[in-house]
């Protein structure tokens, strides 16, 4: 399996003979460009500019908007409501676990708050989580470690932090990183995992991202 980071909630998910995913593609107005993307699969968490510009990915896709359960090209996709009431409204945010073959992945779109442990065991196995972690209408560095906890993913990649050119403020990547006991980044262009090849300690990975910046 390969991931790719195209900056703020944006990833595109591939495994060799499977389907390609998209997530939570961007509009050009948060500040970032996205390169040219093609996905036989787009998922969106909410319906913001930042993670709802479908028409960025090529390939017609199949588009997941919300909640329920999914079999596209062999690859099982669980879209999972998450509400999180703010002082204003309660918005509704979908997170969304990915099965190809013997490894999962979950993306959590805007998660705000630390969800309950009866929420957490319901996702069952999760090896890579895609957790943002600089505030904002996401979660802040200290939560974002105690879902980790929680989780007890193999690999964690975080995401919806401050970037040059983004047009909104969130915390930088530093906070989460001391919330977690990095002491030493562990960067890369791409994550690439196989099953039966996972670590035994979970492992933060930063992203390179794949984007424009200051667009």
């Amino acid at each position: 399996m390969e991931i790719i980071w195209y900056g703020h909630s944006c990833f595109r998910i591939t495994e060799r003979n499977r389907i390609s995913v998209v997530t939570d593609p961007y509009s050009e107005t948060i500040g970032l460009l996205l390169p040219r993307l093609k996905a036989d699969v787009v998922t969106v968490s909410h319906q913001e500019p930042g993670h709802n510009h479908v028409e960025a990915v090529k390939g017609d896709p199949h588009v997941l908007f919300g909640p329920g359960e999914y079999e596209i090209g062999g690859v099982f996709i669980t879209g999972i409501a998450l509400h999180t009431v703010t002082e204003e409204a309660v918005r509704v945010n979908v997170a969304y676990l990915f099965e190809f073959d013997n490894l999962t992945v979950l993306h959590v779109g805007d998660l705000a708050h630390v969800p309950d442990q009866s929420t957490i065991e319901a996702l069952g196995e999760v090896n890579v989580l895609l957790l943002p972690v600089g505030g904002g209408h996401g979660l802040r560095a200290a939560q974002a470690a105690e879902v980790v906890a929680l989780v007890e993913p193999q690999f964690i990649v975080p995401m919806h932090y401050a970037l040059p050119g983004l047009k909104f403020p969130l915390d930088p990547l530093d906070r989460f990183l001391k919330a977690m006991g990095v002491s030493k980044v562990q960067e890369a262009d791409t994550l690439k995992l196989t099953a039966g090849e996972l670590p035994e300690q979970p492992q933060v990975v930063v992203l390179k991202p794949q984007a424009v910046m200051g667009a």
